[in-house]
């Protein structure tokens, strides 16, 4: 099977494994193009939502289980489920020790994609977007520059008078979500090469509540410095863990409390002159489950 080369991803699990939930398709007599419009606009008071992640239907399949993964935009762990629009998709896989498979699904579907556990071991479900364009009046441009640790692009656009000016951005989605099947302790620092990642340097299935995890983040394959990475855990997203990134693109992470995790983080590059839009940006994530 091949991977399918176009999904929205507006900007801005339990240890018991649940049954998977269906795919909702699109109903043949729709008009695809229309459905597709219908989709876009529903999504719209969403889109200035910041963060974006994969939330499989269980962190810790059983070899042979059938696992959904659902793609959520949202602030502070609270998010609307995105459809699956292929238009939008640049990759969505799955990655095991037998190598990389499509997610599967069908266009508009809900929850976007579905893979089967064919073998113990850790799993990567990876989703990288095509871009979307978006632009938001100056105050709340710089509000997201700030929530996001981007005071270079602010001091950019004080810089070049733009300030007061609209930001026009074009942004992209690079989401990853680790999944564990038996006893599992490889795979997990082996990037999917998205074009903005977020890699772990310890097995998240090895560590405890009040374990640190150390990630890399990497641009196009090398590390970046001074970024902020940010960790929030879906029973207190109120109270998140930030550290930047260093020279070679490292940062710690303690993380307090057992469950769901979101690691996320934000890169912004001057957009290039016939894009037709002045930032665009790579919003990575990383979503796992932390035992007690």
């Amino acid at each position: 099977m091949r991977i399918e080369r176009h999904d929205p991803s507006r900007r801005p699990g339990a240890a018991a494994a649940p049954q998977c939930n269906p795919i909702k398709r699109v109903p043949r007599k729709l008009n695809v193009k229309r459905f597709t419009l219908a989709l876009l606009l529903c999504a719209a008071p969403a889109a200035l939502a910041h963060d974006f992640w994969i939330e499989p239907s269980t962190f810790r399949p059983a070899a042979g289980q059938i696992v959904s993964a659902r793609l959520r935009v949202g602030q502070k762990m609270q998010g609307d489920p995105v459809p699956r629009i292929p238009s939008y998709v640049e990759r969505f896989i799955a990655k095991g020790s037998a190598g990389d498979s499509p997610m599967i699904g069908q266009p508009g579907s809900e929850p976007a994609g579905l893979m089967r556990i064919n073998e113990p071991g850790l799993h990567w479900i990876g989703y990288q977007s095509n871009p979307t364009p978006l632009t938001q009046e100056a105050v709340k441009f710089e509000n997201y520059l700030r929530d996001e640790g981007l005071e270079s692009i602010i001091e950019k656009r004080a810089k070049s008078g733009q300030t007061n000016i609209e930001g026009r951005e074009r942004f992209y989605r690079c989401a990853k979500s680790l999944l564990a099947t038996g006893d599992a302790s490889t795979g997990f620092e082996t990037p999917l090469g998205f074009t903005l990642e977020l890699v772990p340097h310890k097995n998240p299935y090895a560590l405890h509540a009040g374990g640190e995890i150390p990630v890399t983040i990497l641009f196009h394959g090398k590390p970046l410095s001074n970024v902020l990475i940010i960790a929030m855990s879906k029973d207190d997203p109120e109270h998140a863990v930030r550290a930047r990134s260093d020279k070679r693109g490292r940062a710690s992470l303690q993380l307090p409390r057992a469950g769901f995790w979101l690691v996320k983080a934000v890169h912004m590059e001057p957009a290039p002159k016939d894009s037709g839009a002045d930032w665009e940006s790579w919003w990575a994530s990383m979503t796992f489950e932390l035992a007690k």
